[in-house]
């Protein structure tokens, strides 16, 4: 019950992590950092940040071959769906999530100031459809003790940190029980 406390202590809101539980059965969330990009009455909306697909955004999209930017799996709702979250504020239409990071915008504009060097492919991340939660289905899930809250967002844990490391590296981050949940083995017959 302690576990759950702590949980509800971070309110569910755009800009905040969900970890998933060390032992999480879903194989499309196992052991995924999820970026909230909206929260609200309608439900939410995130993006997995550390599953990487194997492809390139310029495999992807035909018109785009000059991209040459790694794609993540942002979940397994509409994976025919291109999004993006970045790095920069002067972006047109770019929606600020937490300080310094941002979702979406004018992916013209984008394009543009890849190709003059104005942005970086590394401060960006791109992905193929997202992960969904329709009204109150998230709230439900915290209860269920599928998902631990966090609001220790940085560009260094999204655009820097190894996918295969950011979920360990996330947990140990909050500290305490967290630091010991990231030593976990992924299958706990191997414990």
């Amino acid at each position: 019950m302690e576990f759950f406390e702590y949980r509800n202590k971070i309110d569910l809101q755009k800009g905040r992590i969900l970890l998933s539980e060390p032992y999480l059965a879903d194989p499309n969330f196992e052991r995924t950092v999820i970026l909230l990009t909206e929260h609200n009455e309608d439900g939410s909306v995130g993006f997995i940040l550390n599953k990487p697909s194997e492809s390139h955004v310029s495999e992807v999209m035909e018109d785009l071959k000059g991209l040459d930017a790694p794609i993540f799996i942002g979940g397994p709702v509409q994976q025919d769906t291109m999004h993006f979250i970045h790095c920069y504020p002067d972006l047109e239409d770019a929606i600020e999530l937490e300080q310094g990071i941002y979702w979406g915008g004018n992916f013209d504009q984008l394009l543009t100031k890849v190709e003059t060097g104005e942005f970086l492919v590394s401060e960006i991340k791109f992905f193929l459809g997202y992960s969904g939660w329709s009204p109150d289905q998230l709230q439900e899930e915290l209860k269920l003790n599928s998902w631990i809250v966090s609001d220790r967002i940085s560009q260094e844990l999204i655009f820097e940190t190894l996918p295969d490391q950011m979920w360990k590296r996330a947990m140990q981050e909050l500290g305490g029980r967290f630091s010991v949940y990231s030593n976990y083995p992924a299958d706990p017959r191997m414990n």
